[in-house]
C-alpha cells in the first residue's frame, strides 16, 4: 500500500494554480494575445507537472515547477505585456509556484538528510 507524502498538499497547490491559470484569461480579460497564450502554456504545464508529482513524485518535476514560476516572473518582460493587469497576475503566481516548490525541495531534502543523521 502507497503512503501519502507530506508534501503532497504542495502539489495540489501547484495544480489549482495551474488550473486558474488556464481560467485567467477569461476572468481577467486580458486583451494581448501573447499574454493570454502564455497563460493557457504555463498554466497546463503546471497541471501536467502537478499531477504527474502527485501521481508518482521524482524531484526533478519540483525543479521544473521553480523555473516554471521563475519564468513567470520574467516572461512580461521577454515577451513584452509589462506594466499590463497580466504581468502583475504572473508575477505573483510565478512567486507563490517558485515558494511552494522551493519549500517542497526544502522538505524533501530536511527528510532525506533527517534520516541520514539518525
Amino acid at each position: 500500500m502507497r503512503t501519502a507524502r507530506r508534501e503532497s498538499p504542495l502539489d495540489l497547490y501547484n495544480l489549482v494554480l495551474g488550473a486558474f491559470l488556464i481560467a485567467s484569461p477569461w476572468l481577467f480579460h486580458m486583451t494581448r494575445e501573447v499574454a493570454r497564450i502564455e497563460a493557457w502554456g504555463v498554466g497546463a504545464l503546471l497541471v501536467a507537472i502537478s499531477v504527474a508529482a502527485l501521481l508518482a513524485f521524482s524531484l526533478w518535476e519540483e525543479w521544473i515547477s521553480f523555473a516554471v514560476g521563475l519564468w513567470m516572473i520574467v516572461s512580461p518582460w521577454v515577451l513584452g505585456f509589462a506594466h499590463t493587469p497580466a504581468m502583475k497576475l504572473n508575477i505573483g503566481i510565478g512567486t507563490v509556484v517558485m515558494c511552494l516548490s522551493g519549500l517542497e525541495l526544502f522538505l524533501v531534502y530536511d527528510r532525506t538528510h533527517e534520516s541520514v543523521s539518525s
